[in-house]
């Protein structure tokens, strides 16, 4: 099939910076080819589509939420344990997050999505009934250490699988399904199709919590445990059909998925022959008795060579490596309602369904982002929503930082949910336009691999938060990791600006800015003349 390159839609309210851009590559217009022919698809499979991904994204959302209540309650004045888990999940999918990618890569859909729903529920299942059991038998624990530690570890390794089986879930639906669907299509349907993405995700971390945040207020955290573990019971079969009826329905998913076959079988068959070749002359070279190992193969090559480092590989040669590096930095950060900022709440007395309700407004104004994003991206593209949306992030933390010198715990502790809540607007913005670029700017064979990585990467930054959090376990000294966190915002916010003016030359337009600041000046002007000219006159009287 011929491909042609498709010029994106002409905006007349976008800035005339595009003349003087036109010779080199812009970031803001993709570099892969889109297929002529429109794939034919109903509208029931794209809602089969998003009800399945909802499915999956509510049981890990609820346990997401939930993790941090469990562990502060099994040992209470102390983030220990909570840290403890976020360091196992977080480095597993650290290191192992580009092998998922790859892996992701080299199977069919189908035996992604088995391997994907079967692993991750079935880890949710296992860590809920070992929740059940610790705390069911909690007075009894300091008689049997052992059993004590066996359910721990149980705690740890299942969630960390359910982590993995999710990436590679968010890797397949995310970065390379709706990407496919939408091929073909007018530009505006991947932008769709990503907020209606993030806003299930993101209406999931609303209402998640909100539920699992009631049943342990008002009920118990071991019914919380409970619940979990059956919607994972129930729900992995409807998962399963949906997503199914999405795959059987929609042909440019099997068109892909036979691409990537092929793509799989020449690689294999290259490997094969490749490894061939260097047994024969190794075979040649102990034949001749020679003294030196062939330079093709010391072992450094060796080491560049293995999986995880040549997904790196593929990762850092892409246009798009700074963005990717400013949006993992966001990761390294306390401020989110994850489990250290939950557990911390948790201990100053911040009760379960308050903090479930504020993680809600906060996830609540996460979805205003994703239909925000639609329209600042046809009308300012995807680049420069990334750099408005960044440092508005950035100015809602501000609060944060002025809640760690307020000396009553109560405020302190509002306001930092306020300004963690107000600053998700820019977040979510700004990951969506970091996605888009993504996915307009990496070729379809890196797609995968360049998804594992950078959630490998986001995970790595997740990790060192845990990690800050294990040192500095008392909560009283959150504060610290509250700063720690705002540098590093900062940080991200300046990696982007850089990667902006290396695109466009400039940050700003200047000329548009004095313009402006000319306007202001003069409407400023005009108005005091208007309201103060009759007091002149009559002073002149």
């Amino acid at each position: 099939m011929i491909k042609i390159k498709k010029d994106p839609p002409i905006n007349k309210d976008r800035d005339d910076e595009e003349e003087e851009e036109e010779t080199e590559p812009r970031m803001d217009e993709p570099l892969i080819d889109q297929e002529v022919q429109t794939h034919s698809f109903s509208s029931p499979l794209l809602l089969n589509l998003y009800i399945g991904h909802f499915l999956a994204r509510w049981g890990a959302r609820m346990w997401e939420f939930s993790v941090g209540l469990y562990m502060i309650n099994v040992w209470p004045d102390s983030l220990l344990l909570a840290a403890t888990y976020g360091v196992v999940e977080s480095a597993s999918t650290a290191l192992l997050g580009p092998l998922v990618g790859q892996w992701v890569d080299k199977y069919s859909y189908v035996q992604v999505l088995r391997v994907w729903l079967l692993s991750q529920n079935l880890s949710f299942v296992v860590a809920g009934g070992a929740v059940i059991a610790i705390l069911t038998y909690i007075h009894s624990m300091p008689s049997n250490y052992a059993m004590f530690i066996s359910l721990l570890v149980l705690i740890n390794v299942s969630g960390a699988v359910a982590m993995l089986s999710t990436l590679a879930g968010t890797i397949l639906i995310e970065r390379e399904w709706v990407v496919v669907i939408s091929e073909g299509e007018s530009p505006g349907v991947l932008t769709k199709m990503n907020s209606t993405i993030r806003r299930i995700d993101l209406t999931c971390k609303l209402f998640a919590p909100v539920v699992s945040g009631f049943i342990i207020s008002f009920v118990s955290l071991t019914a919380s445990a409970v619940f979990l573990a059956l919607w994972n019971v129930v729900s992995v079969c409807l998962q399963y059909w949906l997503l199914w009826s999405v795959y059987n329905g929609i042909p440019g998913l099997r068109e892909a998925n036979d691409r990537r076959m092929s793509r799989s079988s020449i690689r294999e068959a290259d490997e094969s022959s490749s490894t061939h070749h260097e047994q024969e002359i190794l075979i040649l070279s102990d034949t001749n008795n020679s003294p030196q190992q062939p330079e093709s193969r010391t072992m450094i090559q060796k080491f560049l060579d293995l999986p995880y480092i040549t997904a790196w590989k593929v990762y850092i040669k892409q246009d798009v490596v700074l963005p990717g590096l400013a949006l993992a930095l966001l990761f390294f950060t306390v401020l989110s309602f994850g489990t250290l900022m939950t557990a911390t709440l948790e201990w100053q007395g911040i009760p379960a369904y308050v903090i479930g309700i504020a993680r809600g407004i906060s996830a609540t104004i996460g979805i205003a982002a994703t239909f925000m994003y639609p329209v600042l991206e046809s009308r300012i593209s995807s680049l420069r929503t990334g750099i408005w949306s960044i440092w508005s992030q950035w100015t809602c933390l501000l609060l944060c930082v002025a809640s760690t010198f307020v000396k009553d715990g109560l405020m302190s502790a509002y306001m930092l949910m306020t300004g963690v809540a107000s600053s998700r607007l820019g977040l979510w913005m700004f990951d969506l336009s970091v996605i888009q670029q993504m996915q307009d700017h990496v070729a379809e064979s890196d797609r995968c691999v360049v998804g594992g990585v950078q959630n490998s990467l986001q995970s790595v930054l997740d990790l060192m938060t845990y990690i800050m959090g294990i040192l500095i376990s008392n909560p009283q000294d959150f504060w610290k990791l509250t700063m720690l966190s705002f540098v590093l915002v900062t940080l991200a916010a300046i990696l982007y600006s850089v990667h902006i003016y290396r695109v466009r030359k400039h940050l700003l337009h200047l000329d548009k800015l004095l313009v402006l600041v000319k306007w202001y000046v003069r409407s400023s002007y005009d108005l005091f003349h208007v309201i103060y000219k009759p007091f002149f006159f009559f002073c002149d009287i």
